[in-house]
C-alpha cells in the first residue's frame, strides 16, 4: 500500500515518566490522505488507509509492504439495518447492529486530519473478571494491612458483573443510585439492599432544592476501572451495618466510622496500589495523572522525540531536534525510520496542533472510553470531535433486538393504564359535581369500584412486565441507556458529549474513511402519535 511521502506523526502523552511501565498512555495519529486508493485486497480487514494502529505502543509505524491490521473475526449479519461493510465485495455484507457506529452530531470524516486514541479500554481491552479482580484484591489487602480494617474482608471476592457504568455513589448515606436524565433516582440500593419507593422519595425526593449529585458528597461511576471500587464500597456498607462494633475500636477507628470515611479509605487503598507498584503491570487510570494537563496549552511540559528502536528520548524545541547534553549537533533518528513515522512523548495540545498543522480543532477526532476524562474535556476545552467507546453496547443492542415484543406489550399496558385512569377521573368528577339520583349514583359507584380493581390489576401487570424487561438487561440495574421510560444519566451524557459512539474502536474499520456520519431525526413527544412512530 503506497503512502504519501509526508511522514506519519505519532504523539504520545503519558501519566508518568518514561521510566514507568505502568503509565496510562494515549496515542494520536496524523492521517495523511493516500495519493491513490489502496488495492481491494487490503480493505476487508482494516478498512483504513489513512491511519494505522495496533494494540500496543511498540513498533508504531507504517510497513510499506504490508499494512497493520486488526482482526475482526467473522462479521455477523443479523439486524444490520441498512449499514454495509464498505469494503465487502459487491457491497453485500451487512454490519451487525452491535458493531455499528451511532451518530449524535454530524461528522464528515473527510474533514478529519488526525485521530487520537486513548489506551485503556479503547485500544487495549481488559477482561474484568481477571484484571479488575486483581485490582480489587490489592485494594482489600491495603485496607487490612495499611488502614487497619478487619481481617475478615480478606476472604471477600469480586463479582465483575454486578456493577455497571452510570451509577452514582452517595458517600454520606452508603447508597448506590441509578438516575434518569433529569437526575431523578429510579433505582437505589443501600449496600446490597434494595431501597423501597418510600425510602427513595423520603431521601431524594422531598427537598426544596434539587441535589446536584456531584462531588464531594457523591462519586460518579463512569469508567470500567471504577466498578471494583463501587462493589467494594457496597460490601463495606453491608459489613459495617451488620458489624458496627468492629469499626469502633483500634487506633485507626477510635471514632465511629462513617460511610464517607470508608469511601475515602477505599480510594486511598487504590492509590497505594498504584504508588507502591502493586498494580505496576496493569494500566489503571488515576484522576491525578498528567492527561488533564496535556489538554491545557499553558502546560509547559517538555516535548521529547522517542527513538523507536532504543526508547531513548531526544530533546526537541517544539518538535525540532536540538543537540543533546554534551553534544554539538542533534542526534537524528535512524535513516530507515525517517520515512515511517515520528514518535513523541510529553508536551501539550499546542505542540500537537503545531506538529500536525491543525488549522481548526474540529479537524481532530478523539476516541476514548471515559465520558469525563476523554470525551467531555477534549470536546468542551478543545473543541475536538469525539467518539465514545462503550464496550457494553454490543450486548445492549442485542438484547434490545430480542425485546421488541416485550416493548410492544409494555406500551400497550401503559396505554391501558392511562385509559382506565381517565375513566376513573371522569366518574369521580361526575359523582362529585353531577346531580344524580340514588340509582345513578349507585351505578356509577359500582362501575368506579370495578375500574379501580381493573386499574390495580393492570398496574401490577405493567410493573411485573417492567421488572421482567429490566432484569433481562441486568438483574439489578437494568438497561444501561434507560432508566424506566427515560434515558439514563449515562445515556444523557453520551448524547451531550459524544459526536459518535460505538462498542469498540475496531468498528471504524467497517466504514469508509471518508464516511459522512449523520444523526437520526430528533422527535418531540407530540410528534410520535401524529407521525405514527
Amino acid at each position: 500500500m503506497r503512502m504519501p511521502k509526508r511522514p506519519l506523526v505519532a504523539a504520545l502523552y503519558s501519566s508518568a515518566s518514561a521510566a514507568s511501565s505502568s503509565s496510562s498512555t494515549a496515542l494520536l495519529l496524523f492521517r495523511p490522505r493516500p495519493t491513490h486508493p489502496p488495492p481491494h485486497h487490503y480493505l476487508p480487514r482494516t478498512g483504513y488507509s489513512r491511519s494505522v494502529w495496533n494494540g500496543s505502543m511498540e513498533g508504531i509505524g507504517v510497513d510499506e509492504k504490508r499494512p497493520l491490521a486488526v482482526d475482526l473475526g467473522p462479521c455477523n449479519t443479523a439486524d444490520g439495518g441498512d449499514g454495509r461493510i464498505w469494503s465487502s465485495r459487491e457491497w453485500g455484507q451487512k454490519i451487525a447492529t452491535g458493531k455499528r457506529i451511532f451518530c449524535n452530531r454530524s461528522l464528515n470524516m473527510k474533514n478529519i486530519i488526525a485521530v487520537g486514541f486513548d489506551m485503556d479500554y479503547t485500544l487495549a481491552q481488559y477482561k474484568p473478571e481477571t484484571f479488575e479482580s486483581m485490582a480489587y484484591d490489592g485494594t482489600v489487602k491495603k485496607l487490612v494491612y495499611n488502614l487497619g480494617y478487619p481481617h475478615e474482608i480478606l476472604e471477600w471476592t469480586f463479582d465483575s458483573k454486578y456493577m455497571v457504568r452510570g451509577l452514582v455513589l452517595d458517600k454520606k448515606r452508603g447508597n448506590i443510585l441509578k438516575m434518569d436524565r433529569h437526575k431523578y433516582v429510579k433505582v437505589a440500593y443501600h449496600g446490597f439492599r434494595e431501597m423501597s419507593k418510600e425510602e427513595k422519595v423520603s431521601t431524594y425526593g422531598n427537598t426544596l432544592v434539587r441535589d446536584s449529585f456531584d462531588e464531594p458528597d457523591y462519586a460518579l461511576i463512569d469508567t470500567l476501572f471504577s466498578l471494583a471500587e463501587a462493589y467494594l464500597f457496597a460490601q463495606l456498607v453491608d459489613f459495617m451495618d451488620k458489624n458496627p462494633a468492629k469499626f469502633t475500636s483500634g487506633v485507626e477507628y477510635s471514632l465511629q466510622c462513617s460511610y464517607i470515611r470508608m469511601y475515602k479509605d477505599v480510594r486511598a487503598a487504590v492509590d497505594l496500589c498504584h504508588r507502591d507498584g502493586t498494580l505496576k503491570q496493569m494500566v489503571a487510570k488515576d484522576p491525578g495523572s498528567s492527561k488533564p494537563s496535556f489538554f491545557h496549552e499553558e502546560n509547559r511540559a517538555n516535548l521529547f522525540e522517542v527513538e523507536s528502536e532504543t526508547g531513548m528520548l531526544l530533546n526537541t524545541d517544539n518538535g525540532i531536534l536540538i543537540p543533546q547534553v554534551g553534544s554539538t549537533s542533534p542526534r537524528l533518528p535512524p535513516k530507515h525510520l525517517k520515512k515511517a513515522c515520528r514518535v513523541f512523548q510529553g508536551g501539550n495540545v499546542a505542540h500537537l496542533h503545531k506538529l500536525l498543522s491543525i488549522a481548526s480543532s474540529s479537524q481532530v477526532l478523539y476516541v476514548g472510553d471515559h465520558i469525563y476524562g476523554d470525551i467531555l474535556r477534549s470536546k468542551k476545552v478543545l473543541g475536538w470531535r469525539t467518539m465514545l467507546v462503550v464496550p457494553e453496547l454490543e450486548q445492549e443492542v442485542e438484547l434490545l433486538c430480542r425485546s421488541r415484543e416485550m416493548r410492544k406489550k409494555l406500551r400497550q399496558l401503559r396505554l391501558e393504564r392511562d385509559l382506565v385512569e381517565d375513566k376513573i377521573h371522569h366518574l369521580k368528577w361526575s359523582l362529585k359535581f353531577d346531580i344524580l339520583d340514588a340509582n345513578e349514583e349507585q351505578s356509577l359507584s359500582s362501575e368506579l369500584h370495578k375500574l379501580e380493581f381493573q386499574r390495580e390489576q393492570v398496574r401490577c401487570l405493567h410493573q411485573d412486565a417492567q421488572r421482567e424487561h429490566h432484569q433481562k438487561f441486568h438483574k439489578v440495574w437494568g438497561q444501561l441507556m434507560k432508566t424506566g421510560y427515560q434515558n439514563s444519566r449515562f445515556a444523557h451524557q453520551v448524547e451531550r458529549f459524544a459526536c459518535l459512539y460505538t462498542s469498540q474502536v475496531t468498528n471504524l474499520s467497517l466504514y469508509s474513511p471518508d464516511k459522512y456520519y449523520r444523526p437520526s431525526e430528533d422527535f418531540m413527544p407530540h410528534e410520535f402519535d401524529i407521525l405514527g412512530l
